[in-house]
């Protein structure tokens, strides 16, 4: 019989990314197109700032995403090697280890040690990593995909501001501005919730909250700041 039910925890690692990155994306450059804006500004230095900040911003994503999450596999990597090391030197306290990890989730002392001893003599390393560590292959660390998925997705979220920007008057820009971004993040906060398999409600609030105030400080300091050009 197949194991019939469907996880959502393997997407964790790119969702997290991703869904970092394109709000990101929304609200850091509707928030500095905004800024520009609401200063004075003409259009096409809105346009150039906006552009900017997609660039500047999807390598910055790309950069700290890579940096964060390799410096977890670091420590992942170390932590397996060590394993590796005490496995080797001295298997009967780790044996021992594994045996009292199960023990305190639930089961008697003499069926903990006989899974242990199962377990080990399969794949002890891989045991001790999952059960010991919590490292797994659906949870480790993948720097590469979480650097592409934040950056792409940080691009994706960037461009929608700016096509307001260049679509929509530059009388009406500050209200589309703040009305669509607040429409993206609330598809984003739907799109992330689907896709993780989570309540869709509390997910959009939290992103079209956080997103309305960021937009809203940044047209302040643009307004209190504002020069005429």
């Amino acid at each position: 019989m197949g194991h019939s039910e469907e996880h959502k925890t393997h997407r964790t690692g790119w969702l997290r990314a991703a869904v970092l990155g394109a709000n990101d994306g929304i609200v850091s450059t509707t928030s500095l197109v905004l800024g520009v804006a609401a200063s004075g500004a003409s259009t096409q230095t809105v346009v150039i700032a906006g552009v900017a900040g997609l660039v500047s911003g999807a390598m910055s994503m790309a950069a700290g995403e890579y940096v964060s999450v390799s410096s977890q596999a670091d420590t992942e990597r170390a932590d397996l090697a060590r394993e590796r090391e005490e496995l080797a030197t001295n298997p009967q306290h780790e044996h021992e280890e594994l045996t009292l990890i199960y023990i305190e989730r639930g089961l008697e002392r003499t069926l903990a040690s006989s899974v242990a001893t199962q377990l080990m003599a399969h794949d002890a390393l891989g045991a001790h990593a999952r059960d010991e560590l919590g490292i797994s292959a659906t949870l480790t660390a993948k720097p590469v995909q979480a650097a592409f998925a934040s950056a792409a997705m940080f691009a994706a979220g960037a461009a929608l501001p700016l096509l307001v920007v260049l679509i929509v008057p530059s009388a009406a820009l500050m209200w589309s501005l703040a009305g669509s971004a607040l429409l993206f993040l609330t598809l984003l906060g739907f799109l992330a919730a689907y896709a993780g398999g989570a309540p869709l409600l509390p997910s959009v609030l939290r992103v079209s909250f956080w997103g309305a105030i960021a937009m809203g400080l940044t047209t302040a300091v643009g307004t209190l700041f504002g020069v005429t050009t």
